[in-house]
């Protein structure tokens, strides 16, 4: 257990060498490593009898390439479950993929990976049932090497059967993740076989300890492994030759002089080649980026990072994006998290499950720490069908599993082992779990804390089930920092695992500002007040943590909206069977700082006022009140400069200082206040409303440094198209998002616009996927239109397998044509 104040150390991401190309029977040598396995898979959506069987014909079949999410292309329907967001997610599906092993395969292992399929996997291979996987965010792997046929056609059957009330949230459905064919000679590198870790470090040299588990040594031989370290240009900084164990397994340790440090600011990672020798002959090569830092986490200082205290500015995401579903898309997780970086988040709290390989290798190259977390739920449900259902047979082995996949990335610095879970009403249940998961970590890893997310206060604290894990989780519950919580656990540090739960919609202001729970619209105003009854606005986590520095930091709910959870809207509604569809249309969440399609809401820029330091200031609501009837105006604004000026049309009208001029907020929490909260982090004025210009000019030390200007907008006229890159990879999933902005004649954004725009794509591309950030509709993601929300939507567009130019047309009935493009340039 880690108390009062510890140091761990450790590292970066293991992974196998890529293969490339099309492999031949011709290939010998060439052949082994890890390809691809994604392309020219067959798909049927339904039950299907003899399907596993090579045999079957399924010439009928969708052709499809992975990963895949099947019920992203709806339709959306009432009478699916909102709160998982409508979409028909449950039912069984069929994927099989004929393919061509190498006759040079003869002899060697065939290993089949799959990054994780949801849910409930059963896979085939020529007709041989191989396993069954139930939990969707695990990776698993099979050796088929006694199944396959070298030489000849081979056929992989995957059946997948996720259940309806299977989730709290849109799980997606399908091989969502991608899959992996390896070929390895008989005595190689174990899946996860590689442990890296840095036990001592400073600025003149940094100790790497290294394990590896071999596969095939036995009968008293053994084998030579060869470990060096490169760093980012390439250069050998260490090297290290040993002989394994007769039980295969090998430990190392090597000296990197002046390491070049991992971190959120700079990023460092280093590369470690291992290759197996038998005799003279190489068996197995495989690479693994790693990372050298420190983490140290104290109960009265909070957490330090190689040394340096780091509090945590953290956001929780679940695994979806967007329009696109579930699918692991590397483009678009690595947006997600620029867009994530941009707001001021160095951290990410994977909820509430394992995350998929490309968010953690992103997170590795770009300095974003990561908590991973394993479960929504032990065996007490949240509902009917969900993962506790599996918990007593496959936790140990997913959350070991969990472990050994991700302990080599530097991101990770932390393990929670749950989320509110229900067994915290039960202190022996509650302690007992808590502890057995714990300690199924520890038996994994030592290097990293371990956490939970505890939300019914106080009763995990009395009961001691929070003292089991190494860092106290609280959800909710800023008021209770500090000496609350230090009568229970004086020892434990804490951070604030999930935090505000504040819910609004992009574009849309309600006057006057006043907490409601709903709205006749089925949306939510952009004041930054509301949300539901555990809720409260991020202005009292941040005072919390200002009173209290020695709490590691907050996960703010949530950093992106995700499919599901519409809340405050999509209740229980008995004329529906029960399903949480008493306010549809609204089926996706209202929670994050960020809309659907990556749009910053208002309260982007809240959060970034308190968490970045480049100068800015933000300025809300529109200026476009003509006819609504409301003759002085509440304007916000929100910024990391002193003071802030705010102009209507070039007439000042004073400025503001920040912590000093405060704003009264219509909301209470806990008896926060007794009606209402002053904000010392939003500067406001009231306005009496006349078109034209609204700007805002932020000052530090008297100087004017950022500035933002809103215009009235006259009526909508142009279509603007903005691609967010010029230049794609022509790998078959690189996606360029172009954001589909409605102007007025004169170029000024129009606020309320909602024009249905059509798209069309010409060239190596094709659009993925559509979409506006609206949470209340069930216009499909997959479409060539789409209206415009607020101004806004989004036409997501996949890039081919060849290069040239993909030629981007919008046009709308009333409004002039846009056009655009993007190149593809050769993978």
């Amino acid at each position: 257990m880690l108390k009062n104040s510890v140091t761990v150390t450790s590292l970066c991401l293991s992974l196998l060498i890529l293969g490339g190309g099309v492999l031949s029977a011709a290939e010998d040598s060439s052949i082994l490593g890890r390809h691809s396995f994604n392309e020219a898979w067959k798909f049927h959506n339904g039950d299907v009898d003899g399907a596993e069987m090579a045999s079957h014909d399924d010439s009928e079949w969708r052709s499809l390439d992975l990963p895949h999410d099947w019920a992203i292309e709806g339709p959306f329907d009432v009478k699916y479950n909102a709160r998982c967001g409508g979409l028909p997610f449950h039912g069984t599906g069929w994927y099989r993929k004929t393919f061509d092993v190498p006759t040079a395969s003869a002899g060697k292992k065939v290993l089949l990976t799959f990054d994780g399929a949801m849910y409930n996997v059963h896979v085939w291979i020529n007709g041989h049932f191989l396993g069954n996987r139930p939990f969707g965010y695990i990776e698993f792997q099979y050796d088929v090497s006694e199944y396959v046929k070298p030489g000849e056609s081979n056929v992989v059957a995957v059946k997948l059967a996720p259940e309806d009330l299977s989730s709290r949230w849109y799980p997606g459905a399908g091989i969502y993740r991608s899959v992996w064919i390896d070929y390895r000679n008989p005595v190689h590198v174990t899946h996860w076989g590689t442990v890296i870790t840095t036990p001592e470090v400073d600025q003149d040299e940094a100790s790497v300890s290294v394990s590896t588990t071999l596969d095939g040594v036995a009968d008293g031989n053994t084998a030579t492994v060869q470990y060096t370290v490169l760093n980012q240009d390439g250069d050998v900084v260490a090297t290290d030759k040993v002989n394994s164990s007769a039980a295969g397994v090998t430990a190392a340790k090597l000296q990197v002089a002046k390491p070049q440090l991992w971190d959120t600011e700079e990023p460092n990672l280093y590369t470690l080649q291992t290759k197996v020798f038998v005799g003279d002959q190489v068996t197995d090569s495989v690479e693994a980026r790693f990372g050298i830092r420190t983490i140290e986490f104290s109960k009265d200082k909070g957490f330090f990072l190689n040394g340096t205290h780091t509090r945590i500015q953290g956001v929780c995401l679940h695994h979806d994006n967007g329009p696109l579903g579930a699918i692991a898309n590397r483009r678009a997780i690595q947006r997600k998290l620029e867009i994530m970086k941009a707001m001021g988040v160095n951290s990410v709290r994977t909820s509430h499950n394992p995350p998929s390989n490309e968010l953690l290798e992103l997170c590795d190259e770009m300095g974003i720490l990561v908590q991973v977390e394993a479960f929504d739920v032990w065996k007490k449900p949240k509902v009917e069908n969900g993962y506790n259902k599996y918990f007593e047979e496959w936790s140990e082995r997913d959350i070991k599993d969990m472990v050994r996949r991700d302990r080599n990335h530097p991101s990770v610095f932390m393990w929670s082992i749950g989320n509110e879970i229900l067994e915290q009403h039960s202190a022996k249940d509650g302690n007992r779990i808590a502890k057995q998961l714990n300690d199924y970590v520890k038996e994994i890893d030592t290097t990293r804390p371990t956490t939970c997310g505890f939300n019914w206060w106080p009763m995990p604290y009395k009961t001691g089930m929070a003292g089991q894990v190494d860092i106290a989780g609280m959800n909710y519950k800023p008021l209770s920092y500090g000496d609350p919580v230090n009568e229970y656990l004086p020892d434990t540090p804490v951070v604030g695992s999930e935090t505000s739960s504040c819910t609004s919609s992009r574009g849309v202001y309600h006057l006057p500002i006043e907490k409601y729970q709903t709205h006749p619209s089925k949306q939510v105003t952009s004041y930054d007040i509301i949300g539901p009854p555990w809720a409260y606005p991020p202005d009292i986590e941040f005072d919390a943590l200002e009173e209290h520095p020695e709490v590691l930091g907050e996960y703010m709910w949530t950093g992106f909206d995700y499919l599901g959870e519409p809340t405050p809207y999509g209740g229980k509604d008995n004329s529906t069977n029960g399903y949480w569809n008493a306010d549809w249309p609204s089926r996706s969440s209202y929670f994050g700082a960020v809309d659907l399609c990556g749009f910053p809401k208002d309260r982007f820029y809240l959060y970034q006022s308190q968490w970045t330091s480049d100068p800015m200031v933000h300025v809300l609501p529109h200026w476009n009140w003509e006819g609504e009837g409301h003759d002085v105006i509440p304007v916000f604004a929100y910024t990391n400069c002193d003071e802030v000026e705010l102009f209507v049309n070039g007439e000042s009208l004073g400025r503001k200082v920040k912590g000093k001029d405060l704003t009264k907020l219509p909301i209470k929490f806990n008896n926060y206040q007794s009606d209402h909260m002053m904000s010392k982090h939003r500067l406001s004025w009231d306005v009496p409303y006349q078109p034209g210009s609204l700007r805002v000019v932020g000052y530090v030390d008297g100087q004017a440094v950022a500035e933002k200007e809103i215009q009235t907008a006259g009526e909508p006229a142009k279509i603007e198209l903005i691609p967010d890159r010029k230049t794609l990879s022509g790998d078959g999933s690189d996606l360029v998002y172009v954001t589909v902005k409605i102007t007025d004649a004169d170029g000024n954004f129009c606020p309320l616009a909602s024009n249905e725009v059509h798209f069309t794509v010409d060239g190596p591309g094709t659009i993925a996927a559509v979409g506006n950030g609206n949470p209340a509709t069930t216009a499909p993601f997959i479409a060539d239109k789409r209206e415009a929300f607020n101004g806004l939507c989004m036409l997501i567009i996949k890039a081919g397998k060849q290069p040239g130019e993909i030629a981007i047309q919008a046009s709308s009935e009333g409004l002039a044509k846009a056009t655009t493009s993007v190149n593809v340039k050769k993978h």
